[in-house]
């Protein structure tokens, strides 16, 4: 296929990790190059060529993943109901965390669109932003450290993502187990509750 000068440049990625075929356990990824002439795409597959090649059962998950059962072969069955389970707890535990987070006071949580993890925004009270500042620390890291150490639960600041200035996220994964979720969420609540308490205006 031709490309002509009208057509748009695209460089496609997509990984296995992070998907229903190998979420976070498994590693492979592969890239797609559109719209680019034959030269630049040499160039591009020469300087992904140097890397190191992914492990054996990476590759092997990432053509799986490329090429899955079509309807037909012995095992589409097979694979779409497990595929079909996989990303319906998938949703399942995004909706739990996003109620969740939307329930309580001073957090708003989008739907997760697409990714393994939401991010809710805190509407932090200016006394915790006070005492996140005066121990140096951005006030989504003051307010993740304080949930690692009161519960162990593991979520990471926004600020290391980007976040528009005066804003504070958290990510949150939503891959523990289904059925642990709601242990997780009454940890988180319980916490959440008594911080706002601590330092409410």
């Amino acid at each position: 296929m031709g490309y002509g000068e009208d057509d748009i440049a695209l460089v496609s990625f997509q990984s296995v990790s992070k998907g229903y075929c190998g979420e976070c356990g498994k590693r492979g990824g592969y890239m797609e190059v559109t719209g680019f002439s034959a030269d630049v795409r040499e160039q591009i597959y020469k300087v992904a060529s140097v890397n190191l090649c992914s492990n054996i059962s990476g590759q092997i998950l990432t053509s799986l993943v490329m090429n899955p059962p079509k309807v037909g072969d012995e095992s589409y069955e097979s694979y779409m109901a497990e595929k079909n389970k996989i990303l319906s707890s998938l949703a399942r535990r995004a909706k739990m965390l996003e109620d969740a987070f939307n329930s309580l006071e001073g957090i708003t949580c989008n739907k997760a669109e697409g990714a393994l993890y939401v991010f809710p925004r805190l509407h932090l009270p200016e006394k915790a932003i006070e005492a996140a500042k005066a121990l140096k620390k951005a006030p989504d890291a003051f307010y993740v450290s304080r949930l690692l150490q009161a519960t162990g639960i593991v979520v990471l600041p926004g600020s290391g993502f980007g976040q528009v200035p005066g804003t504070w996220h958290f990510r949150c994964s939503i891959l523990p187990q289904e059925e642990k979720i709601p242990a997780v969420v009454s940890r988180l609540a319980a916490f959440h509750e008594a911080f706002m308490a601590e330092f409410r205006d």
